[in-house]
């Protein structure tokens, strides 16, 4: 099942978090993200997660709690922050008539952007271009729900309470790499390569990285066949299974 709180941490960091990947990859994003002055949207979700995305010369930066915002949206549960994101209007505030420019003319075609990505038309998977851009945001966005899950899904908690602490490289060989970092059985995702891993878990090329996020192979058998490598502390590799089994639900 499903738990809304955990997919509405999900949807801040890890969906609206990948924002920060897009206006790297693609410049229509960086033109977008363009602002006279930063732009910073908080997003308040009763009993659930707090964030604030802030625009800045053609960059944006996703980090956790709320300080000072151009835009303060409270929503008043995980699920009313989850109807936004699947298109439901979010709450008004007075920032948000303030800003109302940026967010019709900027904010709202960037999420549009970013859902042509990870979304995609299976035509533009042809380009060769856009096949890369689109499987390295699933990657960052995966990346980043593997912690989310770990954090605050009961089952993927569970798993957590597991895996010993330490470093786990979680990369696409010759493509994007994360670190998912383990303290006291919570996570944390750093979009960056790991240093001193204690684990690792590394897809042979971004090609089967896409057919595993589209779940057109099976895990089981790329590990049989040592499509993907893994190698390090077992039993961390095993509980990072676990939670990826939890991603596909979350993100399906």
């Amino acid at each position: 099942m499903v738990d809304t709180r955990t997919l509405a941490y999900i949807n801040l960091f890890a969906v609206l978090g990948t924002l920060e990947n897009l206006c790297e990859l693609v410049p229509e994003a960086s033109e977008l993200a363009q602002t006279p002055k930063p732009i910073a949207l908080g997003f308040d979700v009763k009993g659930g997660p707090a964030g604030t995305l802030t625009f800045k010369d053609g960059k944006c930066r996703m980090e956790p709690g709320i300080g000072k915002c151009n835009v303060r949206m409270a929503f008043s549960s995980p699920a009313q922050f989850n109807a936004m994101i699947n298109g439901a209007n979010p709450p008004i505030s007075p920032g948000l008539i303030l800003n109302m420019n940026f967010m019709l003319k900027q904010f709202s075609p960037l999420t549009e952007l970013l859902e042509s990505y990870m979304r995609p038309e299976p035509e533009k998977l042809k380009d060769e271009e856009f096949f890369k851009v689109s499987t390295t945001l699933m990657f960052y966005t995966i990346s980043v729900a593997l912690s989310q899950i770990a954090n605050n899904d009961k089952i993927g908690q569970f798993s957590a309470e597991h895996t010993p602490d330490g470093d786990i490289a979680f990369n696409i060989k010759d493509g994007p790499c994360a670190t998912l970092r383990v303290k006291d059985s919570r996570f944390l995702t750093i979009k960056a390569p790991a240093s001193e891993p204690r684990s690792v878990m590394e897809f042979e090329s971004i090609q089967l990285a896409r057919q595993l996020f589209d779940n057109e192979v099976n895990a089981l058998g790329c590990i049989g066949t040592g499509k993907i490598a893994m190698r390090g502390m077992i039993n961390m590799l095993d509980n990072l299974n676990r939670l990826l089994d939890r991603v596909a639900l979350y993100l399906a």
